[in-house]
C-alpha cells in the first residue's frame, strides 16, 4: 500500500490501516448522514450506529485526524486523534471483479468505460466532514490525499456521486441548471438511468443567475467544476440519503495545469 500521508497544521491524511479505522469511518459517516442529513438508516444502521455497505471491505479509505482539542463531547478517536473526515476510493480493476462500480446503481457507466478501455478509473465516494471542520484546509487536504492515491496508482480518470441535500429537484433548480452546462457531448457523456432520472436543465438561467448558482454550490463540487470536471446527463433522487445526486467525470488529463503548482504533476513524487 503506498504512503500518500500528508499533514497540514494540527490535520493529518492518511489511508485506514486497521479494521478499527474503517469501523470508525462508519461511525463517522453515520453521524452525519443519518443524524445530521438526515439519511433513513434501516433497523440495522440504526442500533449499531453505522453506514456501511459491501463496498467498504472493496474500497481504500482516506481518513483525516485532527489532533487538537475536540468541539464534541463524544469524539471519534483513533490512536493519533479524533476523526473528522473520511473518503473512500475504488480501483476499476478491483470493482469489475467484484461486481461493478458503486455508481452503476444510478448512472449507466458501462459505455464510458468500454470507450476508454485503456485508460483507469477511480470511482470516489461517501465523502464526509464533520461540520466544525468543513473548512478550506480541510477540504484541500481531502483533495491532496485523492490526488496522491491517484499518482501513486497510476490513475487516469476519477468518477463518482456527489450530493446535494434534500430530495426536491425543484428546490435545486439553479444548481441544476447550472450543472448542466457541464454535460459533455462526447464520449464522456454519461446518462442517469432512465427509471431514476431527473431533468437537470430547470431554468434558462441569466448570467447573475448563473453566478449566484455556482456560488451556492456545496464546495466538493465547485472544487471538482474549477478543476475541469464533466457532469453526468441527469440527476437521481436518492431517498434512503434524503439527496439528489449527479455524475461527477474527472478525467486526470482535462486538470488545469494552473493547479498542479499546488497539488503536484500528475508523475511526480508523493512527498
Amino acid at each position: 500500500m503506498p504512503d500518500i500521508q500528508t499533514t497540514r497544521g494540527q490535520f493529518l491524511l492518511r489511508l485506514a490501516t486497521r479494521p478499527e479505522d474503517v469501523l470508525a469511518c462508519q461511525h463517522l459517516r453515520y453521524r452525519v448522514f443519518y443524524e445530521e442529513m438526515k439519511a433513513r438508516p434501516d433497523v440495522i444502521a440504526q442500533t449499531r450506529r453505522l453506514d456501511r455497505d459491501h463496498y467498504d471491505d472493496l474500497c481504500d479509505h482516506l481518513v483525516v485526524v485532527h489532533a487538537g482539542a475536540s468541539p464534541h463531547d463524544d469524539p471519534i478517536m483513533l490512536d493519533d486523534g479524533e476523526l473528522i473526515g473520511t473518503y473512500r476510493l475504488l480501483r476499476q480493476e478491483i470493482a469489475d471483479a467484484s461486481g461493478g462500480l458503486y455508481s452503476q446503481r444510478e448512472f449507466d457507466v458501462a459505455p464510458l468505460l468500454a470507450a476508454h478501455r485503456g485508460l483507469r478509473f477511480l470511482e470516489l465516494g461517501r465523502s464526509c466532514v464533520l461540520k466544525p471542520f468543513r473548512t478550506k484546509p480541510v477540504l484541500e487536504l481531502l483533495w491532496q490525499g485523492i490526488w496522491n492515491y491517484v499518482r501513486a496508482h497510476g490513475m487516469d480518470v476519477m468518477l463518482g456521486c456527489a450530493s446535494l441535500e434534500g430530495t426536491d429537484p425543484e428546490a435545486h433548480a439553479l444548481a441544476l441548471s447550472v450543472l448542466a452546462d457541464a454535460i459533455p457531448q462526447d464520449e464522456w457523456r454519461v446518462r442517469a438511468l432512465p427509471e431514476t432520472r431527473v431533468e437537470m436543465r430547470r431554468l434558462a438561467l441569466t448570467d447573475g443567475q448563473k453566478r449566484r448558482a455556482l456560488v451556492s454550490l456545496p464546495p466538493l463540487i465547485k472544487g471538482y467544476l474549477r478543476l475541469g470536471c464533466h457532469i453526468g446527463d441527469g440527476a437521481v433522487i436518492d431517498a434512503q440519503f434524503n439527496t439528489t445526486d449527479v455524475l461527477i467525470i474527472l478525467p486526470v488529463a482535462a486538470i488545469n495545469s494552473r493547479y498542479f503548482a499546488h497539488f503536484g504533476q500528475p508523475n511526480g513524487t508523493n512527498g
